[in-house]
């Protein structure tokens, strides 16, 4: 088995009419339900980048000095939206599942082999 994440960009959902998010939301959820019962799904989930209760958004980057700078950070040029991350046996299945995350999300899917690290404690 190996571990494929499956991503979209921030800003790759912005197409989506407001009163549609329901729709979109029981998709993508059904589609992770769908990877849970055939038994690849490892997480997934989105990422909030502007807060909605008017509450700070915890955005930080750490760097290799360890000096903590808290964002958000406006020069990124690309940020992550959202990740799936399944285990399956081929890159075929990867793509399968990518599939129906792109159906359900309405946007395309990055699509990421992890390296094997067989020194990795599971």
């Amino acid at each position: 088995m190996a571990r494929y994440l499956i991503s979209f960009e921030k800003g790759a959902m912005d197409h989506i009419p407001d009163g549609d998010w329901g729709e979109v939301g029981k998709a993508a959820h059904a589609v992770c339900q769908e990877a849970a019962d055939a038994g690849v799904f490892v997480f997934g989930g989105g990422f909030l980048y502007d807060s909605t209760d008017g509450n700070d958004v915890e955005h930080a980057v750490v760097g290799i000095d360890g000096i903590v700078m808290d964002g958000p950070f406006p020069e990124s040029k690309e940020l992550i939206g959202g990740v799936t991350i399944v285990d399956v046996p081929t890159r075929a299945d990867a793509m399968f599942w990518a599939a129906k995350v792109a159906v359900a999300c309405r946007c395309a899917q990055d699509v990421r082999k992890f390296m094997d690290d067989p020194d990795l404690v599971e």
